[in-house]
């Protein structure tokens, strides 16, 4: 059954983050009952989604790896999501966005987003195998929810592997979003949902992109290696 839960501030959870690391431990806390759990994964989206994943895996004590998705900008407007990719292939369209575009040039920005895709999982995880998820109970963390372009496209390509259940996690969200994810997802948690939602960074004192070298550091914290976090050195802040 879909559940959509939300701490809106009711528990002490800030009307506003300091940073993304804030955000983890504030989502951390909202998932605490899947803590100490042999069955459950936390996957990141790179790159702003992983340091607060990374706070979410350390909370729960479980393992953390990252899905790449991509978002595809309307050609001229990129800023505007056509959609988006995800490991494993999967592709999600705003029928609505593409009906600007020709069929031909979709698929000229899938191919570009693709190969930056695949560039970026070889950066992130090096030789490192992905962690296995069929099975698992599957957290997906980001940093926010606006549309909820890529967070649906990575929901489809973790639902190809064969998971026991799906959560969307994350620390601020559009509401309205948040209930269209309820479709795709088996779960979902945000911490803020407010009623008056723009861009996820405005809920954030800082919002400073994250570099590639932040990602691959989480992962050696607490990735798919497997070695105990208490053998690797703390990500760079």
């Amino acid at each position: 059954m879909n559940a959509f839960s939300v701490d809106d501030g009711e528990s002490g959870a800030p009307r506003r983050f300091a940073d993304r690391c804030e955000a983890g431990v504030a989502l951390g806390r909202a998932l605490e009952r899947f803590a100490n759990r042999s069955d459950v994964v936390v996957l990141g989206l790179p790159r702003g989604g992983v340091p607060v994943a990374l706070e979410v895996a350390r909370a729960l004590r479980a393992p953390l790896d990252v899905l790449v998705v991509r978002k595809l900008g309307l050609p001229g407007h990129s800023e505007l999501a056509m959609g988006a990719i995800a490991s494993g292939g999967a592709r999600v369209l705003n029928d609505e966005v593409c009906a600007w575009a020709s069929p031909a040039s979709i698929d000229a920005v899938t191919r570009v987003e693709t190969a930056e895709l695949e560039r970026r999982e070889r950066a992130y995880r090096e030789d490192r195998p992905a962690l296995s998820l069929g099975g698992k109970t599957v957290i997906l963390v980001d940093d926010g929810l606006a549309t909820g372009a890529t967070m649906r496209a990575a929901v489809l390509a973790v639902r190809r592997l064969e998971p026991a259940h799906i959560v969307v996690a994350v620390p601020v969200g559009a509401r309205d979003t948040c209930e269209l994810l309820r479709r795709v997802a088996d779960e979902v948690v945000v911490v803020l949902a407010p009623a008056s939602f723009s861009a996820v960074g405005l809920w954030y004192d800082d919002f400073s992109q994250t570099s590639d070298d932040e990602v691959r550091q989480a992962l050696l914290t607490r990735g798919p290696a497997g070695l105990p976090e208490t053998t690797r050195a703390p990500p760079r802040r």
